[in-house]
């Protein structure tokens, strides 16, 4: 006991490691992380907008879909202008309560949009097995409810997860990071994190395979209904309404299960802030991308704006 206090450090601040020491190299990730940071930030906005403006847009899919993307926004905004920053510093600071923000605040959106991705996939379920009680069954109370619980449950699954991760005595201060992560800030504990090890787990189930087995079970019933349709135009555009959808699933949902249940290595370290990088910067930027070139509904509604304005 007396040598683990000895051990332990008062920690005000992090240093976080980031990428690479390397000044070209940062300085090259550093505007290829600005342009997909822009992207995702003009096109999570234009998704917005659209379904604002256009009343063919307000139906429960796209309603989802605007929540999806005001998650993105605010995943992005959490990390990526801080690692914009610490890619052009010598010294990559942040103190010990904007690292605590920054841990709730990435875990708690991560988490909402694996649960929102569930809830989307019930939507598609509804919409190509059920067709005629569509509107019926997802109604609006429904649809806030789903959206609503869905963000309670990341923000119930991370305020448990940080405040197990910061309650550890920790020995030093640097996180090999470029944000601060839950396994990075494990790796600073002066004590067995077993207790933690099997918390992130049942995390990793409650956010990762909850949601991803309501997709298989959506998935499953609506390739079913697919193939009793007789005509091809029919099941082409039965799976159309879910191709989108269904996309993103994989993107998210893949880099995920290969961060927390992919096996370890020597350069799980470096996987894991690679991974992080897809998933804080390059998912939020596909998903208003994959939803509108794949979706004809929002190109009109694209065009429709572009002739507005002219």
């Amino acid at each position: 006991m007396g040598q683990e206090s000895a051990n332990q450090t008062w920690v005000s601040g992090f240093i976080l490691l980031g990428f690479s020491n390397d000044w070209g190299f940062r300085v090259f990730l550093f505007v290829l992380i600005l342009v997909m940071y822009l992207i995702t930030v003009v096109g999570n906005s234009l998704i917005l907008l659209l379904i604002s403006l256009d009343s063919r847009l307000h139906t429960p899919m796209y309603f989802f879909l605007s929540v999806l993307s005001i998650v993105d926004l605010c995943y992005g905004n959490s990390i990526a202008p801080q690692m914009l920053a610490h890619l052009l510093s010598a010294r990559k600071l942040i103190p010990f309560h904007s690292c605590v923000i920054q841990l709730y605040v990435s875990l708690a959106l991560g988490g909402s949009e694996f649960f929102l991705l569930g809830a989307m996939s019930y939507d598609r379920y509804v919409a190509v097995c059920h067709p005629l009680h569509y509107t019926v069954i997802m109604d609006g109370g429904l649809c806030l409810g789903l959206a609503a619980g869905c963000l309670v449950a990341g923000f119930l699954n991370s305020l448990m997860e940080t405040v197990i991760t910061f309650r550890l005595p920790l020995c030093h201060n640097v996180i090999n990071h470029f944000a601060c992560e839950t396994l990075a800030v494990l790796r600073l504990a002066c004590v067995d994190i077993s207790f933690n090890k099997v918390m992130v787990a049942i995390s990793g189930f409650l956010v990762l395979v909850l949601p991803c087995s309501l997709v298989l079970f959506s998935y499953t019933r609506i390739v079913i209904a697919i193939l009793r349709i007789r005509s091809t135009q029919g099941r082409h555009k039965a799976f159309g309404t879910c191709a989108s959808h269904l996309t993103v699933v994989c993107l998210c949902f893949g880099a995920m299960f290969f961060t927390y249940l992919g096996p370890r290595s020597t350069s799980s370290e470096d996987k894991e802030k690679m991974v992080a990088l897809f998933y804080a910067v390059v998912a939020p930027m596909l998903n208003p991308v994959i939803y509108s070139l794949r979706n004809k509904e929002v190109m009109a509604a694209l065009r429709k704006l572009a002739e507005k304005l002219r």
